[in-house]
C-alpha cells in the first residue's frame, strides 16, 4: 500500500514551496463538512491532503470544532497517515516555549464535543490505550531538526475557549501530564475509529499560567511563537517519509477487529450507510 499523508494543522503548514499539483477540494460527509476545503497535492512523489483544523481565517473555536467531518473527509481522500499539529502550553519546567513534543498519551477533559461516529443502532467500543502510532511518531521523529524534541508526553485536552486558571494548570500538573491543549481530543479517537495512524507534534508556546515566573497566557506570545516555529513545522513535513507496507505493525489500520458489538441482524441500515466511509473494512462496501 502506498501511503498518502493527512496533515491537520495551521494555514502555515500548507504553504510550502515545492508542493505540486495543488487543488483545494470540497469534500461532502455524512457528518457535514470538514473546517475548509481540503488542499490536496504532492511533496517529493508523496500524495498529501492539508486541512486547517480551524478553517482558512481561524474561524472555528476549540468546542466547535467539526472533529468527525475532519477525520472523514481525510479518510475519503484515500489518507492512511494523520499528522497533527498543534500549539500547546507546557506543564514541565523542562519544555521550553518553542519546543516540540511527539505526544503519545491524552487525558480528555472536553465534554461538548461529540466523540465517536458509532452510537445507537451501531456500537463500538474502539481501545485507545494507545492512540498514537509508534511507527509514524518515529519517522516524525526523524524529520524534526532544529528545535528540541521531546518524546512520550501526555497531553492533557481541555474544552476551551478560554485557558486554564492557576489551579486547574497545577491540578494538571499533579496529574503527570506534559502539556495541555485544546484541540488533540476527540480527534485522536476518531482517528482510531477510522482506522488511521495518527501522530501529533505539539508545538510548545508558553508555561501555561503555574510557572511562578511567566504568569498568564498571553495571545501576543503564542502568536509569536507559532510563527517562529511555522518554517521548522514545514521542514518537517518536507523531510518526512512515509515507506509502503502491506499493513500498520502498530495495527491502527485493525482498529476496528473486533470493535463492533451490534450483532449484524440488528444493526441500524441507516447507521451502516453513514458509517461504510470510515468503517468499511469491517461492515462491508456498499455495491
Amino acid at each position: 500500500m502506498t501511503p498518502k499523508l493527512g496533515i491537520i494543522g495551521g494555514s502555515g503548514l500548507y504553504q510550502i514551496a515545492g508542493l505540486q499539483d495543488q487543488a483545494w477540494v470540497t469534500v461532502e460527509t455524512p457528518w457535514g463538512p470538514p473546517s475548509d476545503q481540503v488542499l490536496t497535492g504532492r511533496l517529493n512523489g508523496v500524495e498529501m491532503a492539508f486541512l486547517p483544523r480551524h478553517g482558512r481565517g481561524h474561524v472555528h473555536t476549540p468546542s466547535s470544532l467539526p472533529y468527525r467531518a475532519n477525520i472523514a473527509a481525510l479518510k475519503a481522500l484515500g489518507v492512511t497517515d494523520v499528522l497533527a499539529v498543534s500549539a500547546v502550553g507546557s506543564l514541565r519546567e523542562d519544555y521550553a516555549p518553542g519546543d516540540f513534543v511527539l505526544v503519545d498519551q491524552y487525558i480528555d477533559r472536553t465534554f461538548a464535543r461529540e466523540k465517536s461516529f458509532f452510537g445507537p443502532g451501531l456500537v463500538a467500543h474502539v481501545s485507545v490505550a494507545h492512540p498514537t502510532c509508534p511507527r509514524l511518531s518515529d519517522a516524525v521523529a526523524e524529520a524534526v531538526q532544529g528545535p528540541k524534541l521531546h518524546r512520550g508526553a501526555t497531553y492533557l485536552a481541555m474544552e476551551g475557549p478560554q485557558f486554564s486558571s492557576r489551579a486547574e494548570s497545577l491540578l494538571y500538573r499533579g496529574w503527570g501530564a506534559d502539556v495541555i491543549g485544546m484541540t488533540g481530543m476527540p480527534e485522536a479517537k476518531l482517528a482510531r475509529e477510522a482506522e488511521l495512524a495518527y501522530a501529533c507534534l505539539a508545538m510548545v508556546t508558553d508555561y501555561d499560567c503555574w510557572h511562578e515566573g511567566h504568569g498568564a497566557v498571553d495571545v501576543a506570545q503564542v502568536i509569536a511563537t507559532l510563527t517562529a516555529n511555522a518554517e521548522a513545522a514545514r521542514d518537517v513535513v518536507r523531510r518526512l517519509s512515509l515507506a509502503p507496507r502491506e499493513t500498520c505493525p502498530c495495527g491502527c489500520d485493525r482498529a476496528l477487529e473486533y470493535a463492533v458489538m451490534t450483532a449484524p441482524s440488528h444493526r441500524d441500515p441507516a447507521m451502516v450507510e453513514r458509517l461504510r466511509g470510515v468503517a468499511g473494512r469491517v461492515l462491508g462496501r456498499s455495491t
